[in-house]
């Protein structure tokens, strides 16, 4: 018994001393543990890249047909899609009662034109007698009075003639423009509410326009690709539906004449060619403008930065081979590079690799330097 007490005591202590060890051991990842990194100089070069806008592509010209009488559609002269020219003939609304208003109206013309000519002639016999004071001069004022009034009557009834003539024109109702028109929301017999009933749409479609919104701070800069949009070198427009990008770039039409003060943004609208009818009105897309900034831009390699709590930081190499924590106001990526907007200049040192084991003060050992930024645009 004695023997085995003996045994097990001794294991105890050693199995604490094993610990004591353990604990008086310095940990390799604290301060005071050289961590092996590598490190890129700062850089600066010109970055070209693409700034990306969600737009929709709109008719430049764009007319709901509608009737401006009410009736029953009587004739269809086109099919669905068809190209149409200015002028030539969609509708027709049946016009027989208007035709018999017209008619009604032009026999009630000739009823007034028949006064007139009476008042006419009653009005020179008493102009007659009243040179010869045969006649009291109050008769002589209301034979002018009536004279004027059959007058009243003929141009009333002639502007009546108009109004429904032009009632008969309505009937018919006419291609406004050049264009492409849709399908039609109406068949042959269908009845029709003068101003409400939509018939069809016509738009144009060559060229096409695609509208998108820019945030106020960003009108100076558009201002300036308007003024120097006939230089292609300075500023390219193009739009892609997912990973197609359509084939002809853009330029710009016009900006609004106001900020939406509700979003702070300001619509831009844009013109394409479109020969070959591969825009629609109303698909969405990305606009796609090409940003090759004159001044240099600082460019590091995407895999240095570190985020918390959404702040972007990178750890810069100072002197004894420490590093410090600085912090970033980023710009876009570019590949596997992104651009720094403030917070490093050029000649620094950061660390590309091995991020993950510093913190503030770290001292570190320089190993092979990653892959660094070289300066060049990214694709």
């Amino acid at each position: 018994m004695r023997y085995s007490s003996f045994l097990f005591n001794g294991s105890i202590a050693t199995f604490l001393i094993l610990v004591a060890c353990q604990t008086k051991q310095p940990s390799p990842q604290g301060l005071s543990a050289v961590v092996p990194v590598a490190v890129t100089e700062v850089k600066v070069g010109h970055a070209a890249y693409f700034d990306e806008y969600p737009g929709t592509v709109t008719a430049l010209n764009q007319v709901d047909l509608r009737p401006q009488v009410s009736g029953y559609i009587t004739g269809i002269f086109f099919k669905d899609g068809d190209r149409v020219r200015k002028g030539q003939k969609l509708y027709t609304i049946d016009q027989q009662i208007y035709s018999a208003n017209v008619q009604q109206a032009e026999a009630n013309l000739q009823v007034q034109e028949a006064n007139l000519n009476k008042a006419q002639k009653d009005a020179d016999r008493y102009h007659e007698l009243d040179k010869h004071d045969a006649i009291a001069k109050q008769q002589v004022d209301y034979a002018n009075a009536a004279l004027e009034a059959a007058r009243k009557q003929v141009e009333a009834a002639r502007a009546n003639i108009r109004a429904l003539q032009s009632n008969v024109h309505f009937a018919t109702l006419f291609a406004p423009f050049d264009g492409i028109i849709g399908i039609s929301q109406v068949k042959k017999g269908a009845a029709v509410v003068a101003g409400q009933t939509l018939l069809n749409v016509v738009s144009t479609d060559n060229p096409i326009a695609v509208d998108f919104a820019v945030d106020q701070k960003e009108i100076f800069h558009f201002t300036q690709l308007q003024q120097n949009k006939n230089e292609k070198e300075d500023s390219t427009f193009t739009i892609a539906f997912g990973n197609d990008v359509y084939g002809q770039p853009g330029s710009i039409s016009f900006m609004d004449r106001a900020v939406d003060p509700q979003t702070g943004t300001l619509k831009v609208r844009l013109t394409f060619p479109n020969n070959h009818q591969l825009l629609k009105a109303g698909m969405s897309t990305t606009v796609r403008v090409l940003n090759n900034a004159n001044k240099p831009s600082v460019l590091i390699p995407h895999k240095s930065v570190t985020e918390q709590l959404g702040e972007y930081f990178v750890y810069v190499l100072g002197d004894s081979n420490k590093v410090s924590q600085r912090k970033l106001e980023l710009g876009r990526p570019i590949g596997a590079n992104i651009i720094v907007k403030n917070g490093l200049q050029e000649g620094e040192k950061i660390v590309v690799q091995g991020v993950q084991n510093l913190r503030e003060g770290s001292v570190v050992t320089l190993g092979q330097p990653g892959n660094g930024t070289t300066g060049q645009p990214g694709k």
